[in-house]
């Protein structure tokens, strides 16, 4: 992975570490014989499909921004345009909050209750170590308009 010097300079791609994660702690569950989480398995199957395929509709719905704005996803690349219509509008992160659903719903699904424990971690250090590079990197390049932009709409939700 070739990282620009006009780029967020984030080092490995997010989704490898939700996915990571998951595997992290299904791999746990199944050597301390996981606890279920609690719910019915029919309802949590459901939900977790809705989690699932709402975290998929938000991540397409934010590469499409992206593609139409005709800059990069991907925060190890340079960012050419700065988006902030369609899901943009009510939150700065709809990708990695996508991917955090899909997160929690995969959790339900396997009824995995220590992949779902490690969800907060996850979301931290997204939140540390991604997000917060990207957002140094926007306001450096986009200015006051950024900063305005940050004022009126939340990293998460």
């Amino acid at each position: 992975m070739k990282i620009d010097e006009d780029s967020p300079q984030v080092r490995f791609p997010p989704p490898f570490v939700y996915a990571g994660m998951l595997l992290l702690g299904l791999g746990i569950g199944r050597l301390l014989d996981d606890p279920p989480i609690g719910l019915d398995i029919r309802a949590a199957s459901i939900a977790g499909m809705v989690l699932a395929v709402g975290g998929l509709g938000l991540i397409f719905a934010a590469l499409l921004r992206f593609r139409q704005a005709g800059t990069n996803p991907e925060p190890w690349r340079q960012t050419t345009a700065f988006v902030a219509s369609g899901v943009y509008r009510w939150t700065r992160n709809p990708m990695y909050l996508g991917m955090a659903l899909i997160f929690a719903g995969l959790a339900l699904i396997f009824d995995s209750l220590a992949t779902l424990l490690l969800l907060p971690f996850v979301v931290i250090l997204i939140d540390r170590q991604v997000i917060a590079r990207e957002e140094r990197y926007l306001e450096a390049k986009f200015g006051d308009d950024y900063r305005a932009y940050k004022d009126r709409v939340r990293r998460w939700l």
